[in-house]
């Protein structure tokens, strides 16, 4: 673990993101799915942003996304060396995830719009989060 990687903030586990948490720590990306309009949704909440169910369960996705739109932050903040990348991703399943982007050049003439991302996790503390990186440059 880098110094900067030490002082990033750490989400905060609840009931109803545990199992995004303990997925994410398993190495996969786990969304639930609505049980009756079978679409998967994000982030995590007890009943389908959709349809309004209660009967939804959780599964593995398949970490593959597409660069959906980006900020390049140039503002210092814990943890962070700016510039850095903070991007909306639209995963191949549907749901879009705010994250960051990491092996990639922050610049605009890197960050081509619909590029193909995968996921992988980066570890602070016990909790490992999700980032994401282009398909190329994941090892």
């Amino acid at each position: 673990m880098t110094e900067a990687t030490a002082e990033r903030m750490v989400p905060r586990e609840t009931p109803e993101t545990r199992e995004f948490w303990a997925g994410a720590r398993r190495g996969e990306l786990v969304l639930q799915r609505c049980g009756p309009c079978q679409r998967p949704y994000f982030f995590p909440r007890p009943t389908c942003p959709n349809c309004g169910s209660s009967d939804v369960r959780w599964e593995p996705m398949s970490g593959r996304a597409q660069l959906c739109s980006y900020i390049i932050s140039h503002r210092p903040a814990p943890g962070y060396t700016p510039p850095y990348v903070i991007a909306l991703v639209t995963l191949d399943e549907g749901p879009r995830m705010l994250s960051n982007l990491v092996d990639v050049d922050p610049s605009p003439e890197a960050l081509a719009l619909d590029m193909p991302l995968q996921v992988r996790f980066e570890w602070r503390g016990d909790t490992a989060l999700p980032v994401f990186a282009p398909v190329e440059e994941v090892r």
